[in-house]
C-alpha cells in the first residue's frame, strides 16, 4: 500500500500543472520549504528529484544559490522521499543530522535527487542515511549531503 503523500502525487499528476501544485501543497504543510519555491519532479518508494530556480531571493553575497537554500533543497527531496517510502501504518521519522558538502559555485537553477536502494526490512529503530546529490543545468555535482533519518516503530 503506498504512503499518504505519494498517494497524492500520483493522483496530482495528471492534472495541469500537478507536479507544481503537488510542491506548493508540500510547502503548506511545511511553510519554510516554500523559500525556495521548489519543484518536485520525480517521486516514487526510494526516490524524489526536485528543481529549485536561480533568482535573486535565494543569492548569497556573490550572487551564486546561498549554501542554505541548497540544503533546504537537500533536506525536502530526503524528507518526502522517506516519507512516499516508510511504511506509515507501522513506522514514522524525522531528521537526526546532515552533513553536507559544497562542490562547486551553484550558479543556475538547481535539480536535487535523494535516493535509497530498496527493497529493505523496516527496523523498530535505525537511523537511515539518506543521500542527496544536486546538479546544475550543465549535470555538474555542485552539492552532495548525507542526511540521517532516524527511522521508529508506532
Amino acid at each position: 500500500m503506498s504512503a499518504p503523500l505519494l498517494k497524492i502525487y500520483k493522483r496530482m499528476q495528471w492534472l495541469p500543472f500537478g507536479q507544481w501544485l503537488f510542491s506548493k501543497a508540500v510547502c503548506r504543510k511545511a511553510p519554510y520549504f516554500g523559500s525556495i519555491k521548489p519543484t518536485i519532479t520525480q517521486l516514487e518508494p526510494g526516490l524524489c528529484c526536485a528543481t529549485i530556480p536561480k533568482r535573486k531571493a535565494v543569492f548569497n553575497h556573490i550572487g551564486t544559490i546561498h549554501a542554505i537554500a541548497q540544503c533546504n533543497l537537500a533536506e525536502l527531496c530526503a524528507g518526502v522521499m522517506v516519507d512516499a517510502t516508510v511504511p506509515h501504518k507501522t513506522h514514522r521519522w524525522i531528521p537526526k543530522g546532515m552533513t553536507v558538502q559544497y562542490l562547486k559555485k551553484a550558479e543556475t537553477d538547481l535539480n536535487a535527487q535523494a535516493k535509497i536502494v530498496l527493497p529493505r526490512q523496516w527496523q523498530d529503530k535505525e537511523d537511515l542515511i539518506v543521500p542527496v546529490e544536486i546538479f546544475d543545468k550543465q549535470g555538474n555535482k555542485v552539492f552532495h549531503a548525507d542526511i540521517n533519518m532516524y527511522i521508529t516503530a508506532r
